[in-house]
């Protein structure tokens, strides 16, 4: 399958992207919502890696892994959704 490196390889650079953001930003709300972006970013990739793994070896040690990867991700992935959700109305009506 084509479609999840693509997917990992975009939360790479939209990960990056977003660090780099909050380095350049010296706004302590748009540092705390560039991370919780970020840390989308890093849950999906980690999901996705997972998944990627196990359908690439298809191994009973790299199911384990795969699994362990997939909970990571999405503790990552439902941690970074309820931050933005916290941070964005009040970032948006500070920056617009």
């Amino acid at each position: 399958m084509i479609i999840f490196p693509i997917i990992i390889a975009i939360s790479l650079v939209l990960y990056v992207y977003y660090k780099v953001a909050i380095l350049k930003n010296k706004d302590p709300l748009t540092q705390a919502y560039f991370n919780a972006k970020s840390r989308i970013c890093l849950g999906s990739l980690i999901f996705f890696f997972g998944i990627n793994q196990y359908i690439f070896y298809e191994t009973r040690f790299s199911l384990f892994i795969g699994i362990v990867f997939l909970i990571i991700g999405g503790l990552n992935l439902n941690r970074g959704f309820k931050e933005v959700k916290h941070y964005r109305s009040e970032w948006r009506r500070l920056n617009t």
